[in-house]
């Protein structure tokens, strides 16, 4: 009891004097998000000029494309839509792209709050978040559009030709790649629920069975109604969840053993 006690106190003293009045925490969170709209101009002025609004499109159009006939083009309803299209494909390009660097704004908003073990594993979460979205929207990019839409052609009757409208194809796809960017997240959420001991893994590994059903409903959610985009996204989102155990455990024994160095050091220190 009393080894916990002094334990407490050793961290207490960590972040001792590092409390900063309400105004400045505003102050802080002002500078972070104002770098991070710079980073998003950056990102948007680079993106903007290679490989530009066309590009953008030209790419994100491959998967449908790719099932239409030869020389067939998407077609613009919308009177704005040749605008306001590539503008919104470009400024959710400009977010994915300036990812890492909002992330890394985050992080030093919040680090002085943390003690230096907590600060050791938390960056590389950061950047294993960011990896893990950008999995999942490649994933999306390179194998679930090709198939969703090979799948939905499939049943398309002869006599009816595809021409997909580019607002209502480019809002599909951005409401994908949030989707898969966010489910994607499974491990980390998983290894914060042990880290913060919300839950053990031992309680994990008994709601293996019930997880698979949430993720087959949250694909059904999240995805258009057909099966290959719906198992697409559940699939993978069970396999997460046991990385998720996995880095679960290796992130739980490396905490602990982080802080009994770090209170043998300040036990040795006192």
């Amino acid at each position: 009891m009393a080894d916990s006690d002094n334990k407490s106190n050793d961290k207490e003293d960590e972040l001792a004097g590092t409390e900063q009045p309400f105004v400045a925490h505003l102050m802080e969170l002002r500078d972070r998000l104002l770098y991070c709209v710079y980073g998003l101009v950056v990102a948007g002025v680079l993106l903007a000029i290679w490989p530009g609004p066309a590009g953008l499109i030209d790419l994100i159009a491959v998967p449908i494309k790719a099932h239409m006939p030869h020389d067939a083009k998407l077609i613009a309803i919308g009177v704005f839509s040749p605008f306001f299209v590539p503008l919104k494909v470009l400024m959710m390009a400009a977010v994915l792209l300036a990812l890492p660097w909002l992330m890394y704004q985050a992080w030093m908003f919040v680090a002085p709050g943390l003690y230096s073990h907590e600060k050791r594993f938390a960056l590389p979460l950061i950047c294993f978040g960011s990896l893990l979205a950008y999995a999942g929207i490649a994933f999306v990019q390179l194998f679930v559009l090709d198939k969703m839409f090979g799948f939905i052609q499939h049943f398309a009757p002869a006599a009816v030709q595809a021409t997909p409208d580019i607002s209502s194809y480019v809002e599909a796809i951005l409401s994908l790649y949030i989707a898969f960017g966010v489910a994607f997240q499974v491990p980390i959420v998983v290894m914060l629920l042990v880290r913060f001991d919300m839950v053990t893994i031992e309680k994990l590994k008994s709601f293996r069975g019930y997880f698979i059903v949430v993720a087959f409903v949250v694909a059904a959610v999240l995805t258009p109604p057909d099966v290959v985009s719906q198992l697409a996204l559940a699939v993978p989102m069970c396999l997460l969840y046991e990385v998720g155990i996995l880095g679960a455990k290796y992130f739980a024994s490396s905490t602990k053993k982080s802080e009994e160095e770090q209170s043998s050091a300040d036990s040795a220190s006192s």
